[in-house]
């Protein structure tokens, strides 16, 4: 009987210890944009998922304002936006608000309605989508389901053509 009972045990103890855990990214189980509330720069207004713009294509931009990919791809992004001139781009920033406002004036991001700037201080974002490169961009289409995911550039002929 005692043998029974350490078999049964070592058995369950080998399923708990082997058993495989889920992995997977969060947007790939749900495939839609999860809630978020974000401060919006330059005037600290808070920024939730709700305001999305009903109907039009949305592509998510992880960043930091430090960074030299993340310029370099903004640069990028800002030259040809009229690719994505009915897409609306929401760049979220982990860093401290003055970081971030000073990379939205140095971009002179105003000058591009359809770009939205802002900062998760919570994180809930980047942990959301397990952001480990910058920057990190994720699209979605005019429903609200993803699409793509692209890491260290902002491919804006991809998006473009992934969009139409």
């Amino acid at each position: 009987m005692k043998k029974t009972v350490f078999c049964l045990t070592a058995l369950c103890v080998a399923f708990t210890v082997f058993a495989q855990t889920d992995t997977s990214q969060h947007y790939f189980k749900t495939s839609t944009i999860p809630a978020f509330n974000l401060i919006k720069i330059p005037d600290s207004s808070s920024f939730i998922n709700n305001q999305l713009q009903k109907n039009v294509p949305t592509v998510l931009v992880f960043f930091m304002p430090d960074c030299d990919h993340c310029q370099d791809a903004t640069k990028n992004l800002t030259a040809k936006i009229d690719q994505l001139k009915n897409v609306q781009i929401v760049m979220v920033a982990a860093m401290e608000f003055n970081a971030v406002k000073k990379f939205y004036a140095d971009y002179k991001i105003a000058a591009h309605p359809n770009i939205t700037v802002t900062r998760d201080p919570s994180l809930a974002l980047p942990l959301y989508y397990k952001v480990h490169s910058i920057p990190d961009v994720y699209v979605y289409d005019k429903n609200g389901k993803y699409l793509d995911h692209f890491k260290k550039t902002i491919p804006v002929e991809e998006i473009a053509a992934l969009l139409k």
